[in-house]
C-alpha cells in the first residue's frame, strides 16, 4: 500500500510537471528590446480595461509624472480603451490604481546615474520600483513592450523583471552640420532613443559644411558659417529640456582643429592658411585647419566655450579632433618655426599641444573634454574621454592607459551594414584582452549617423530599426546574441517606433510614389525590396558626378533601405533548403515574382525618367531569378547540370553582383547557393 502511494505521488508530480511544461510552451515569446538582465515568467495575465490607472509614489520630479502620463496615452492609443484617467500631476493621489510606480529619488541626467528597476506583474496589479525616476522611465518602456493581445483583449503577461544597463553610455550621434536636421527630427529620434533605453544624444554641430548653433559672442559663426540654417539658443534649450525629460543627456560636438571650414569662413583670422573663404559643399577630408600657434585662437575659443558651456548643461563637450591632414600646418612657415622652437616633432604632437590648451579652457568651465581617437597622445591628461572610431584597438589602448573610452567603430550606421554586424560588435567582447580593472574604463558606445547622404526625409530609415539592436548591445548582458530572435523582436520594435513619429516605414512608400510619378508602385517596390545602397563609402566613388550638400537625395538609392527584410528572408529560406528544411514553394514564388517584374518595371520607367538608371539592375534581377529557377529544376529532377552551364551562370551571377546606380542586389548570394546545390 505504501509503495503504491509513493507511485501515485510520483505520477501526480510528473503530471504537474508535464502540465507546467505545456503551459510554459504555450506562453508567447516576449518582444523586449533591449532584453532585461533577469526575467522570470509566471502564470497569469493582467487584463487591461478602461479602469486602468497609474499611481506614482515615492520621491519623483516633474519628468516622471510627465513620462507616466505619456505612457498612459501611448497605451490608450494602442488599445483604444478610453482610459478614465487623464493627467498624472501629483504623487500618491490616485485611488484604486492598478499600476503603481515607486521611485526612490529624483535622478540626475548625468553619466553613471542609477537606471535600474524592478517590474512585477501579477493577474491583479503591476508594480514598478526603481532607485530613481530615470530607472522608472526605463521600466515603463519595458511595460509598454510587454503589451500583448489574445482573443479576450489586451493584457500584460505575469512576469518579474530585474533590470539594469550593462554600460552607462549608450548613445546616438546625429550630424546636423552636413545636412541640417530640424527640431522635429531631433525630437522624434529622442523619443525613439528613450523607447530602447538609450541615454546620450551626441549632437555634431560644426563641420566644414556648416556651423549650426547661434553664438552670441561671435555671431558671424552662425550668420556666415551656416547659410542661415542653424539652431537658435532657444531651440537648443528646448531640445536639451526635451531630452532631459526622457533621461537623455545632450553632448555637443564642435570639431577642431580640422573640419573647420565653417569656423574659418566666419573668422578667417583663426586659419592656418588664408585660402578658404566659402562654406564647403563637397564631402571628404578638407584642408582648412585652425592655427594652433596663434594666441588669438585660444582667446577666441575661451570665449566661445564659455558661452557654449552655459548653453549645454551636460558635463561633457566633444571637440572632434579627427582627420587633420596637416597640409596647412606643413605649408605655414610660422607654424613650422613654432614647432622647431618648442621641440614639437610632428603634427600629431602639435595637435596634442592644441588639445591641452582646449582642455584647460574646458576644465575652467567645469567640462570634461572628449574627442575622436586621434586626440590620444602620451601628453593627453587622463581626465579626457577617447571616442574610438578607427578600430577597437584604440579603445583597448585607451583603457589600458587609464583613459575613459567609448566605442563607435562597428556602429557606423551610415555605412549601410546589416544589423548583425552592429549587433555582434561588442565594446567588451568575451575575448577582450582587458583586465577587470581596465574594463571599468569602457563607458559604452555610440551609433553614429553621419549625414552626407541623408535628409530629414530619409534619416530615420538609416537610424532605425538597426539602432534598436545596437541599443540592446549597450544595455543587455553580453551573452544575449541570438541573431534569429533579435530579428524577430526587431521587426516588432520597428513597427512600434512608428507611434513616436519615426518615418522609416511610412516614408518608404511615399518616396516610391514620387519616384513613379504617382503610378502603381508595386513593380518598383518589388525591385527595391531586394536591393540596398552600396556599403561603406562606395557611393561617392561610384557616382559619375560630384555629390554636394545640395544634391538631390530622392533617387532609388535613397529610397532603398539597409538590411532589406525580404532579401534577408529569401537568403535564409535558401540556407534552410540547402539543409533540406526550407520552404521550396516560397523560394519559387520569390524567384517567379522577380523574373516577371522586369517587363512591368520597364513600362513604369517610360512614365518616370528618374527610374531609367535602375533599368540595368532590374534586368540583372530577372536574369538571376531565371538562373535560380533553373537550378531548382535540376535539384528537383535529380539531374546534375553540365559543367558549362554551371560556369556560364556563375559568371552571370558575378556580373549581377556589380552595383548599378549605387545600389546592389542582395539575393544573389542565395541564388548562387541554389546553383551550388544543383551541382552537387
Amino acid at each position: 500500500m505504501l509503495l503504491s502511494s509513493k507511485i501515485l505521488k510520483i505520477s501526480f508530480m510528473l503530471l504537474i510537471a508535464v502540465f507546467g511544461l505545456l503551459n510554459a510552451s504555450q506562453r508567447k515569446p516576449l518582444n523586449l528590446m533591449p532584453v532585461p538582465k533577469n526575467i522570470k515568467m509566471n502564470d497569469g495575465k493582467f487584463r487591461i480595461n478602461n479602469k486602468l490607472k497609474i499611481e506614482v509614489l515615492g520621491e519623483c520630479g516633474e519628468k516622471l509624472l510627465k513620462y507616466s502620463t505619456r505612457t498612459l496615452r501611448r497605451l490608450d492609443g494602442r488599445t483604444g480603451l478610453f482610459f478614465e484617467q487623464d493627467f498624472i500631476t501629483s504623487i500618491g493621489s490616485v485611488k484604486n490604481a492598478t499600476i503603481t510606480i515607486n521611485s526612490g529619488r529624483v535622478g540626475k541626467v548625468i553619466l553613471k546615474e542609477d537606471e535600474s528597476y524592478t517590474l512585477e506583474i501579477t493577474s491583479k496589479q503591476v508594480k514598478l520600483k526603481s532607485a530613481t525616476d530615470i530607472g522608472a522611465m526605463r521600466g515603463l518602456e519595458t511595460l509598454l513592450q510587454l503589451l500583448s493581445v489574445d482573443d479576450q483583449g489586451y493584457y500584460f503577461p505575469a512576469v518579474k523583471i530585474e533590470d539594469e544597463p550593462r554600460f552607462p553610455w549608450r548613445g546616438l550621434m546625429i550630424d546636423a552640420s552636413r545636412h541640417f536636421q530640424p527640431i522635429d527630427v531631433m525630437k522624434r529620434n529622442l523619443e525613439a532613443m528613450a523607447a530602447v533605453k538609450m541615454n546620450v544624444m551626441h549632437w555634431h554641430l560644426a563641420d566644414d559644411q556648416g556651423f549650426r548653433v547661434e553664438c552670441k559672442t561671435f555671431p558671424k559663426l552662425h550668420l556666415l558659417g551656416s547659410d542661415g540654417v542653424y539652431y537658435t539658443q532657444v531651440q537648443i534649450k528646448e531640445i536639451i529640456k526635451f531630452a532631459h525629460d526622457m533621461g537623455i543627456r545632450v553632448v555637443p560636438e564642435f570639431d577642431v582643429p580640422a573640419h573647420a571650414t565653417s569656423w574659418i569662413v566666419a573668422y578667417p583670422e583663426l586659419a592656418s592658411s588664408p585660402d578658404k573663404r566659402t562654406i564647403e559643399r563637397r564631402w571628404g577630408i578638407m584642408d582648412p585647419t585652425i592655427n594652433p600657434t596663434d594666441d588669438f585662437v585660444y582667446i577666441f575659443l575661451d570665449k566661445f566655450f564659455e558661452e557654449m558651456s552655459e548653453l549645454f548643461t551636460d558635463d561633457y563637450i566633444h571637440i572632434g579632433g579627427d582627420e587633420n591632414n596637416g597640409k596647412t600646418w606643413d605649408n605655414n612657415e610660422d607654424i613650422q618655426k613654432f614647432m622647431k622652437d618648442n621641440n614639437i616633432e610632428d603634427n600629431h604632437a602639435l595637435q596634442a599641444y592644441f588639445n591641452k590648451q582646449i582642455l584647460k579652457i574646458l576644465t575652467k568651465y567645469d567640462k570634461t573634454m572628449m574627442g575622436w581617437d586621434e586626440i590620444l597622445h602620451p601628453q593627453l591628461p587622463k581626465n579626457s574621454v577617447i571616442h574610438s572610431w578607427r578600430g577597437i584597438e584604440s579603445l583597448v589602448n585607451a583603457a589600458q592607459k587609464g583613459y575613459m573610452a567609448i566605442l563607435s567603430n562597428g556602429y557606423y550606421i551610415d555605412l549601410i551594414h546589416p544589423t548583425t554586424k552592429h549587433y555582434l560588435n561588442d565594446p567588451i567582447p568575451a575575448d577582450s584582452p582587458l583586465t577587470d580593472s581596465e574594463k571599468k574604463f569602457i563607458l559604452g558606445g555610440e551609433a553614429t549617423m553621419w549625414s552626407e547622404f541623408v535628409t530629414p526625409e530619409t534619416i530615420d530609415s538609416r537610424i532605425w530599426p538597426r539602432t534598436a539592436a545596437i541599443a540592446e548591445r549597450f544595455w543587455s548582458p553580453g551573452s544575449v546574441k541570438d541573431i534569429d530572435d533579435m530579428y524577430r523582436r526587431l521587426d516588432i520594435i520597428s513597427y512600434n517606433l512608428e507611434e513616436l513619429g519615426i518615418t522609416h516605414i511610412k516614408n518608404y512608400r511615399m518616396m516610391l510614389r514620387r519616384l513613379t510619378n504617382n503610378n502603381d508602385i508595386l513593380p518598383l517596390k518589388t525591385l527595391i525590396d531586394v536591393i540596398e545602397p552600396v556599403k561603406i563609402y562606395q557611393r561617392n566613388a561610384q557616382f559619375e558626378g560630384t555629390y554636394t550638400s545640395h544634391s538631390p537625395l530622392t533617387r532609388v538609392v535613397d529610397a532603398a533601405r539597409p538590411d532589406q527584410q525580404i532579401a534577408r528572408e529569401f537568403n535564409k529560406l535558401v540556407d534552410g533548403y540547402n539543409r533540406d528544411q526550407g520552404d521550396i514553394s516560397a523560394i519559387k514564388n520569390y524567384l517567379k515574382s522577380w523574373k516577371s517584374n522586369h517587363i512591368k518595371l520597364e513600362r513604369l520607367i517610360k512614365k518616370s525618367p528618374i527610374l531609367k538608371e535602375i533599368q540595368p539592375i532590374s534586368k540583372k534581377l530577372e536574369e538571376a531569378s531565371t538562373i535560380g529557377l533553373q537550378a531548382i529544376e535540376y535539384i528537383e529532377s535529380n539531374k546534375k547540370p553540365s559543367y558549362f552551364w554551371n560556369q556560364k551562370v556563375m559568371k552571370v551571377l558575378k556580373d549581377c553582383k556589380k552595383p548599378v546606380a549605387q545600389t546592389e542586389i542582395m539575393v544573389i548570394t542565395g541564388i548562387e547557393k541554389l546553383v551550388q546545390k544543383a551541382g552537387k
